[in-house]
């Protein structure tokens, strides 16, 4: 083996060590800053009164139905007359999009943009709400809407984009 050879590895090897023992420095600093004893400190109680304060559950989820609360009409739930309220509906699960013009949808309230469709008849706009069309899903990705629920929606839209 060189003189060279030999003086290379004298040098890794001292580098090598040099990181090791660094390393090992930083670890025990690590556990030693890190395992003090938590369990002795004292809070002070306003302090703990505000982190309890700051920290509890903005609502409650109740998974029993009283008398009361079953009889009562969900939101956006057909009206006394059997209409579905649909700007109620809109707001809820279409403004996403036709609010925003997201994915190319059309702006509620942008005449030029509903032109077309509205000349295409109610037919056309209720077939194309509910079985989808381009980017949306059939019923704006709301399954669980019934038929005459997106139609209630289509006629909003289409009463405030005239």
């Amino acid at each position: 083996m060189s003189t060279q050879d030999s003086s290379f590895y004298r040098t890794l090897t001292l580098v090598l060590g040099s990181i090791f023992v660094f390393f090992i420095i930083i670890v025990v600093a690590a556990i030693m800053i890190t395992d003090s004893d938590d369990s002795n400190k004292k809070v002070d109680p306003r302090v703990a009164a505000k982190t309890s304060e700051q920290i509890a559950p903005v609502g409650q989820v109740r998974t029993e139905v009283s008398s009361a609360t079953a009889s009562a009409a969900p939101a956006a739930a057909p009206t006394a007359g059997g209409a579905i309220d649909g700007a109620a509906e809109y707001q809820n699960k279409c403004f996403a999009c036709h609010g925003t013009g997201a994915a190319g949808a059309p702006k509620v309230g942008d005449k030029a943009a509903w032109k077309a469709r509205i000349a295409a008849g109610n037919n056309a706009l209720y077939t194309n709400a509910i079985k989808g069309k381009g980017a949306m899903p059939p019923k704006g990705g709301h399954a669980s809407l019934s038929d005459d629920a997106v139609k209630a929606i289509v006629d909003h839209m289409v009463s405030k984009s005239k």
